[in-house]
């Protein structure tokens, strides 16, 4: 199979990559997480504070604080039900039960899970699975792991680390719907969750570094997993100190590590009874993997030249005083409940600046501290107070916005949607995030695809929080023409493209009945 073909037609046309004669079985579809059968239990507590602020927590870290901190970055926290008419007739209605997460996730499915390496007192050392759907801690393996990690990550670390979380994606579990589209969804999906986890961290003072480079092999190892079914997308560090030390150790290999500690063997229950081969995903994944750590890159990323264009300086904008309970409470995606309300530039200014300024994160990758991002932000505007309608790029350096072309753009964006479930003529904001054309193929090969989908999701969760703050909110779509959107921006040229696409703005009251899943 060309893997360079597969990933243009997953971005530019992807139903080239999908079956035409595609059916969901929605009777035999897989549960939204991972229920392991016969491992020690360690329930964790269901007093959850319904009020967090940065550095709102106590230094202590105990089994408490774990559970508190794991419901915000990853718990169930509501429980919906939507009704929807019935195509057919239009009277009746078809009624959708479903849980609900911090972190939005394409069609509600969650195909990430969390594991955690941790060394509390209260907890034998050892390697965890998050329970979500028992809000408890399981015992996959027990031990002291520091070397075994250090190895397997490239550098001396965990030693200064309470411990780790180990994000995976379990590929079934949104393949079962999407079918080859679902590549694309996995990596933001764990972006989004990676972004959420490192806001809850402020508040627990909790300092992350994500790793996106490791051995594949050696991880999916220690946690007991087959990586044809399920493989780890991100290994997150944690300590309670900003700066962790590391040294560079001499090169590892998966087929020496993998040896260090024996195979173990788990079950667990996921209900889809008929699972289907993903040949091209695996294939993906497969050449994806790192087998030694001299494999590992870090890089500078380069602006690239720009003509001169017009650039409108922002309003320093408002800080959000964001109580992140509410603000994570209160998000949701809008779907026809977007409402038009006035929205001026100082509103669009604090949403720009307050999601790029805490998009700023430690990670692997980067070769120096504050270098420049690899997404960035460009967006439509329409009836924006003191913004001329137009498609502009955000600048965060100069906290400004570049004009790229002027005009009302709502009905190429709204013909462009494969699912008209947005009404893009109610959205003022229509922003969309961008990233390199080749996805940093060249330093990063194949894991640069997603690499670059899973720091576009870390970027949307910062959005999505910070609109929420605002009183707005966001939907984050997939199903639009991107070479569209490429032409609005004249991205060809500059060898870039856009990821997704994020209408905000003002809403109605969405109808649907939900309650919080939480003492």
């Amino acid at each position: 199979m060309n893997l360079d073909l597969f990933l243009h037609h997953l971005h530019f046309q992807n139903d080239l990559v999908t079956p035409p004669n595609w059916e969901v079985d929605w009777d035999d579809a897989p549960l939204p997480f991972k229920i392991y059968r016969h491992l020690q239990e360690y329930p964790l507590a269901h007093d959850i504070p319904l009020a967090i602020q940065e550095s709102a927590f106590p230094p202590t870290l105990d089994l408490n604080t774990i559970g508190y901190f794991l419901w915000y970055v990853y718990g169930l926290s509501q429980f919906s039900q939507t009704a929807f008419p019935i195509p057919m007739d239009g009277e009746s209605a078809e009624t959708i039960q479903s849980f609900r997460r911090f972190p939005p996730s394409g069609g509600g499915l969650y195909p990430s899970e969390l594991y955690l390496y941790l060394k509390l007192d209260e907890l034998p050392n050892g390697i965890y699975h998050y329970d979500v759907a028992h809000h408890r801690l399981l015992l996959v393996r027990k031990g002291n792991f520091d070397s075994y990690l250090n190895s397997a990550l490239g550098g001396s670390i965990l030693s200064n680390c309470f411990g780790a979380v180990i994000i995976t994606t379990m590929f079934w579990k949104n393949f079962f719907k999407y079918n080859n589209f679902s590549y694309r969804l996995q990596g933001l999906d764990a972006g989004t969750l990676i972004g959420q986890l490192q806001e809850v961290s402020k508040c627990f003072r909790f300092y992350p570094k994500v790793h996106f480079q490791f051995l594949d092999r050696v991880i999916n190892h220690l946690l007991g997993i087959d990586d044809l079914e399920e493989s780890t997308y991100a290994v997150i560090p944690l300590s309670e100190h900003k700066a962790l030390h590391e040294e560079t150790p001499g090169e590892s290999s998966a087929a020496e590590d993998i040896r260090k500690i024996p195979q173990i063997s788990t079950t667990h229950y996921q209900r889809s009874q008929n699972v289907l081969p993903f040949p091209e995903i695996a294939q993906l994944h497969h050449d994806s993997m790192l087998e030694s750590t001299g494999e590992f890159k870090r890089f500078i990323k380069i602006e690239e030249e720009i003509e001169s264009k017009p650039k409108i300086v922002l309003p320093e904008g408002k800080k959000l005083a964001k109580e992140l309970a509410v603000v994570c409470q209160n998000r949701y995606s809008p779907e026809m409940d977007f409402i038009q309300q006035r929205i001026d530039e100082v509103q669009l200014a604090s949403l720009l600046k307050e999601s790029t300024d805490s998009y700023a994160y430690h990670n692997d990758i980067d070769k120096e501290e504050n270098q420049m991002s690899r997404v960035s932000i460009y967006g439509c505007f329409y009836q924006v107070d003191g913004i001329p309608n137009g498609a502009y790029r955000y600048d965060p350096a100069s906290h400004s916005i570049i004009t790229i072309k002027e005009g009302d753009f709502r009905f190429d964006l709204q013909a462009g949607m494969s699912l008209h479930n947005v009404n893009l003529h109610q959205v003022q904001i229509c922003l969309h995030i961008v990233g390199d054309r080749t996805y940093h193929k060249a330093e990063l090969g194949y894991r640069g695809y997603r690499i670059q989908h899973m720091e576009a999701g870390m970027l949307l969760q910062r959005l999505l929080l910070s609109a929420s703050a605002l009183g707005m909110n966001g939907h984050p779509l997939l199903g639009f023409d991107i070479k569209g959107c490429d032409d609005i921006y004249d991205l060809e040229g500059s060898h870039k493209t856009t990821i997704i696409q994020v209408p905000i703005g003002y809403h109605q009251p969405k109808s649907w009945l939900v309650g919080g899943m939480h003492s």
